[in-house]
């Protein structure tokens, strides 16, 4: 596993406390690991309980992220949105992770097809703490994707 030299925020379009992992801690040709601890600054964070379970898919989507905009930024490409599809599997061993943990999420890429990718990822601390099978897709044309769906893109400054 190769050490990553990019801070986590470099590699995702995300911005601010939508940032929700930390760094990256190593990648292969298929596959990155990434943690994060879990913080009352999060936007997804309720007091008392921590953050609910089902936020592990959007930990595992941006560490899907990470990689291809790793990938990106090794190629001198720009980093770029892509969309979560949808999740096979998720199962979670808890409902909600607490204030202070830190977890690592690891995303392994299982298919790829131009655009669209699917990755089988874990969640985990010590033991498996959530699993799921995302596909994800990445369009080479944004604008035309948006335009498509009716979104004025020249209100977004992308078309």
């Amino acid at each position: 596993m190769e050490s990553c030299p990019y801070p986590i925020a470099d590699l995702l379009p995300h911005a601010g406390r939508m940032v929700l992992l930390d760094r990256v801690r190593g990648f292969t040709d298929t596959m990155i690991e990434a943690d994060f601890r879990v913080d009352r600054r999060s936007p997804f964070f309720e007091a008392g309980q921590g953050i609910a379970a089902h936020i592990a898919i959007e930990w595992m989507a941006q560490a899907c992220g990470a990689f291809v905009g790793l990938e990106a930024r090794m190629q001198g490409k720009p980093v770029r949105i892509g969309f979560l599809l949808g999740s096979r599997n998720f199962k979670a061993e808890r409902p909600w992770f607490r204030e202070g943990e830190r977890l690592v999420v690891r995303a392994e890429l299982v298919f790829r097809d131009g655009e669209t990718g699917v990755f089988d990822c874990t969640l985990h601390d010590a033991k498996p703490q959530a699993r799921a099978q995302l596909t994800l897709h990445q369009p080479a044309d944004l604008a035309a994707v948006l335009i498509s769906q009716g979104v004025d893109v020249t209100k977004l400054g992308i078309g």
